[in-house]
């Protein structure tokens, strides 16, 4: 794959070239993937990217495997853990909304049969293809993430402004920013 083009964005890092090429824009359906992507972009704000893709696995491991039936029963033993794992973000604010999150998450699971039924209906249920000619040109946020995130924030949600839902709708392929001349443009 290095002779094919990519986004600018990820050229040169072999971590970030691979989740480009294999996760970024791919559409996610699955519950606990969209959770996933919830809580590393909750961590990212403020942090670049890459920042939280080479925690990742470290993230995996302190939030048991991103289970939201768990996280979402945290108490202060494990919140004190996950302060002092110095193999994550421990901002005790990103902490504390993870695992409201994950109680939210579930009340959304319960209302609409699952959190991917309720967050696709934002845009019909397909993802929104771009022609972002350069990676520079892809809006922050757009009416749709300021949507779902007033939606989420009415909710309980924290940490999911628009520009967070907008990284995570462009991560779980609800929205292709891929560059057009990108070979994972068409591919997703």
């Amino acid at each position: 794959m290095t002779n094919k083009h990519r986004c600018g964005w990820c050229a040169g890092d072999k971590l970030y070239e691979t989740y480009h090429d294999l996760e970024w824009g791919v559409p996610v359906y699955d519950d606990a993937t969209i959770f996933e992507f919830l809580i590393l972009e909750t961590f990212q704000a403020g942090l670049s990217w890459i920042t939280i893709l080479r925690k990742r696995e470290n993230f995996r491991a302190a939030f048991d495997a991103f289970d939201y039936q768990k996280i979402a029963r945290y108490n202060q033993d494990k919140i004190d853990g996950l302060l002092q794992n110095t193999g994550i973000v421990r901002n005790k604010l990103k902490i504390h909304a993870t695992i409201t999150n994950a109680q939210n998450f579930i009340k959304i699971q319960e209302e609409f049969g699952s959190f991917s039924k309720y967050i696709w209906a934002f845009v019909d249920g397909k993802p929104i293809k771009n022609n972002v000619k350069n990676y520079k040109e892809a809006p922050p946020t757009t009416a749709i993430s300021d949507t779902i995130s007033k939606d989420l924030k009415k909710r309980g949600f924290k940490f999911v402004g628009s520009t967070v839902m907008y990284a995570h709708m462009q991560a779980t392929g609800m929205v292709n920013d891929h560059e057009i001349n990108c070979f994972r443009y068409e591919e997703v």
